[in-house]
């Protein structure tokens, strides 16, 4: 039996300036994307908000080579899926197919990057399903808190702002201010394009190039996007506050602006946030609020990392009478991981226990496809596994408490 290669990973830069990461490795599926520096935190002036957002919507509506139930049948016709979602920072185009199949999606990813058309009665129609969007989440508390909360930390800046927009900016987004859009953020330097699957990265750099070399001619060698500078992103007071929905249970997220991605302490985070609440069911949240006092049916935490700051926040739903009990609860085991942090065997544990979720999560090509991408487009770099666990293992019990110590400034926001 011959043993199973090794992953491969390797990053080019094609004719056309464009960053292109390769992932070769065995696997019966592909997955081939770009992401772009565009997210809502692009967002700048009021009246923009949500245009970055409308623009993943509507890009699949039409280009000058096809129409809308053509890019939309183009790879389920062989099995695969055309996906998109925007983030803060970026917006992310992507699909995963059979192998086999490079081509067809390389072709269809470049048409979309540098030929849609936006058609304005496309455009009328993708309104209503974005208000519709918009809508749905005053209907799912457990997912309106985390826009709320993230607004009133970041309130002040370019974060500030719901990714979604609002109704009234949807109403003025015209096939041109969307062309716009694109044309000043769908550029090389703000590009990464992204392939995982089976083909040899000669093959897949050859195929990728082509396509996009044809779709954007020669506007993605001259085009050059100003430099743009990232905006000081002020620590808010801290604050506390419920706010009333009429839903039955109250959701409540407990969280604070930490250092970002190029930190020293993100790993220290990384792990601090799988320990207080991780997947794992012997999270401290976990354990303290739902297992050992039954106050809630789930509880987790999380930590995202941007390229100037970062944020952690910790969630739970619980009966609004047990709101204060459980955020005191929360606020110590945060203290109490300052005060006295993991070690020996118990810090052992929670690193292999890390290592080992990270690892099953790798197994998705998908997820990690996705992981390198955002990598690459926010770091300029992906960083090796082998790497990433060594970081993870040297994590110590002094770095685990001054992470923990970050996070003592929190603040909470409570919809009920």
């Amino acid at each position: 039996m011959s043993k199973k290669p090794p992953e491969t990973l390797q990053l080019f830069t094609l004719p056309t300036g464009h960053t292109l990461v390769c992932m070769q490795a065995r696997t019966p599926v592909g997955c081939f994307g770009f992401t772009v520096k565009g997210g809502s935190r692009y967002e700048t002036a009021p009246e923009t908000h949500g245009l970055a957002h409308f623009v993943e919507h509507t890009i699949f509506k039409g280009t000058t080579h096809r129409r809308a139930h053509h890019i939309n049948s183009r790879m389920e016709a062989v099995g695969g899926e055309l996906n998109a979602f925007t983030t803060k920072e970026e917006i992310t185009f992507y699909t995963i197919f059979p192998k086999g199949n490079l081509a067809r999606a390389s072709q269809l990813l470049a048409d979309l990057a540098y030929n849609p058309t936006f058609p304005e009665r496309e455009l009328n129609k993708e309104r209503e399903v974005v208000c519709e969007e918009i809508n749905s989440y005053l209907d799912s508390p457990a997912e309106l808190v985390f826009d709320e909360f993230e607004n009133r930390i970041f309130s002040g800046s370019t974060l500030g702002h719901s990714i979604l927009g609002t109704e009234k900016n949807l109403a003025g987004f015209t096939s041109e201010i969307c062309r716009t859009f694109v044309d000043g953020h769908f550029l090389p330097t703000e590009m990464i394009l992204f392939y995982s699957g089976s083909e040899s990265a000669s093959h897949a750099y050859a195929t990728i190039s082509r396509h996009f070399q044809e779709m954007a001619g020669d506007s993605s060698v001259t085009a050059v996007k100003p430099p743009h500078r990232q905006q000081t992103i002020a620590t808010v007071p801290q604050f506390s506050e419920s706010r009333e929905t009429g839903a039955h249970q109250a959701h409540t997220v407990i969280g604070a602006q930490v250092p970002g991605i190029f930190s020293t302490e993100r790993t220290a985070l990384a792990l601090l946030t799988n320990i207080i609440g991780g997947p794992g069911m012997n999270s401290r949240l976990n354990a303290e609020l739902r297992e050992r006092r039954g106050l809630v049916y789930s509880a987790d935490a999380s930590l995202s990392l941007m390229a100037d700051c970062g944020l952690f926040t910790a969630y739970f739903g619980c009966s609004p009478e047990d709101m204060v009990l459980c955020s005191d609860l929360t606020a110590h085991i945060i203290t109490d991981l300052q005060r006295n942090p993991p070690s020996g065997r118990r810090l052992a544990a929670a690193k292999k226990q890390y290592l080992g979720q990270l690892t099953v999560a790798a197994a998705s090509l998908e997820q990690t496809t996705l992981s390198m991408a955002h990598s690459a487009l926010i770091t300029g770099e992906v960083a090796p596994a082998a790497k990433l666990r060594s970081e993870i293992e040297a994590v110590t019990p002094e770095e685990l408490s001054h992470a923990a110590s970050l996070l003592s400034a929190t603040s909470r926001l409570t919809l009920c």
